[in-house]
Order: structure tokens, then C-alpha cells, then sequence
């Protein structure tokens, strides 16, 4: 197999993938070496600059996504209407899981000052967090994010999160004062 038909073989491939596909697996089902496939992938990210869509590596894998300045058009595709965005809320909360994950439906009422059962149902109903097991000391399920969640805000990992520090307070002694509201 020449490396035109590699390169067309993972593009074949990668129009129709749902998620992410790391390089291991396209190797396999290629019978190509990791770095083969590697240097075909990465060949195939400077052919699409003048495109409406583009390759990056989201998630531990590959695929397509559109160009950043058609995200209008695409929404518009997409949503025809329909009201798909976050309440301020549901960002707040779903920013809370995402720094202090797996935490607890109290712990983030509890830093939020609000009630979040609801908002917890509309994040885990859409995908963005899910169950990850039970605290110890109360029983409480814990909630963490998704592999879907770090695609659609085109995260690799979640150590890609911004820093937080820079824009808080001098917050010394912010777990303790939290631990104190939740005991």
C-alpha cells in the first residue's frame, strides 16, 4: 500500500468515525506502523488548510471537525433552530465538575451556593458528565466528565484545562471553608 492509499484509506476511515480513532488502531486495521500512520496523519493536517474542514487529534485520537470561521453555518445546519446552548448555569456547574472531578452533587450545590440536581440531569442527559463511583465517607455518587466533553470543548486531555489561579483571589483555606459547609 503506497502512502497516497494510506493517507485516503484514514481519510475513508475517519468520514466515518463518531469519535476520536488513535493512531494504534488505524495501524491495525492498515497493517501500518504507528509511526507510518503517524507521519500520514500528520502529512494529511497541512493538506487542509484551505478547506472548510480540518484533521486535529482531539481526545487521544483523530478525526475531522470544521474550520473554527464556518462555525456559524455549521450551527445554523445543526441546530435549525433548535436552542442547544448551556444556561449559565449548567457552565458553572459543569466548570466546577470539571476542576474538582469526581466530586460529589453536594459538594458542587455547596460551592455553587444553588441547588444543582436539575442542571446535574441536563449535563448527564446531554453527555457532558457521568457517574464515577461512590465517596467513601457518605455515599454520595461522584460525578466526573466525559471523553465527549473534552471533544466538544477540543480538549486532548484534561490537564489542557486553563490554570484557574490567575483569576481568583488569594483563596488560602478555600477546601477547608468548603469542607465546613458540606459536614
Amino acid at each position: 500500500m503506497s502512502n497516497v492509499e494510506v493517507e485516503r484509506s484514514i481519510e475513508a476511515i475517519l468520514m466515518v468515525v463518531d469519535e476520536p480513532v488513535s493512531e494504534t488502531v488505524l495501524a491495525q486495521v492498515l497493517e501500518k506502523s504507528v509511526d507510518e500512520i503517524t507521519a500520514a496523519l500528520e502529512h494529511l493536517v497541512t493538506t487542509y488548510d484551505e478547506r472548510g474542514f480540518t484533521l486535529k487529534k482531539i481526545n487521544g485520537g483523530w478525526r475531522f471537525y470544521s474550520q473554527a470561521e464556518f462555525s456559524p453555518v455549521v450551527e445554523k445546519f445543526v441546530l435549525d433552530g433548535q436552542q442547544s446552548r448551556l444556561t449559565q448555569a449548567a457552565l458553572e456547574t459543569l466548570s466546577v465538575i470539571a476542576y474538582r472531578q469526581p466530586v460529589s452533587r453536594a459538594r458542587v450545590s455547596a460551592i455553587r451556593g444553588v441547588n444543582v440536581e436539575a442542571v446535574m440531569k441536563t449535563l448527564v442527559t446531554r453527555g457532558l458528565v457521568e457517574e464515577s463511583g461512590v465517596e467513601h465517607e457518605t455515599g454520595a455518587l461522584l460525578y466526573k466528565t466525559t471523553s465527549y466533553f473534552l471533544e466538544r470543548l477540543g480538549l486532548n486531555s484534561l490537564e489542557d484545562l486553563p490554570a484557574l489561579a490567575p483569576y481568583l483571589p488569594n483563596l488560602d483555606g478555600l477546601d477547608e471553608i468548603l469542607d465546613s459547609l458540606t459536614d
